[in-house]
């Protein structure tokens, strides 16, 4: 099965890092502001963009400071059963975050568009840890 990763370099504390990956502030400055998070094992986040219904992921792991893992309930049909990982590592200075999604079950335009905003993504990710100011969907151009 396909997988998406990337990795991404973050000059920040990894409690910060973590904390902008799991929390209601943090997911809200990087990734979409229309959402509800709780960041406990269990808990079913949702995430909404645009006028679509919300994307909704059940957290399946969380390690503070080190790894969270979602699994995909519900949103566009290609991501349904899709998990999305975030395992954060201290180098040098810095935070390596490395973000996966696996389970695809193929290569498609949808898949190489996704691919691409995790890429964003991260790098939302980067500027709201370095600089206090993410990217979130809201304020992307498509």
């Amino acid at each position: 099965m396909p997988s998406i990763e990337h990795i991404q370099y973050v000059k920040a504390p990894i409690e910060q890092v973590f904390a902008a990956l799991t929390t209601q502030a943090g997911l809200a400055a990087v990734w979409t502001d229309n959402l509800s998070v709780t960041p406990e094992v269990g808990a079913i986040n949702s995430f909404a963009f645009g006028s679509g219904k919300p994307d909704r992921m059940k957290v399946v792991e969380l390690v503070p400071g080190r790894r969270q893992l979602w699994h995909c309930l519900d949103s566009d049909p290609e991501w349904i059963g899709t998990e999305i990982s975030f395992d954060l590592e201290p180098r040098k200075g810095k935070v390596a975050v490395t973000l996966k999604q696996e389970k695809w079950r193929a290569v498609t335009e949808f898949y190489r568009f996704c691919n691409y905003n995790w890429g964003v993504f991260l790098l939302s990710l980067k500027g709201y840890c370095e600089d206090g100011k993410g990217i979130p969907y809201q304020d992307r151009k498509f």
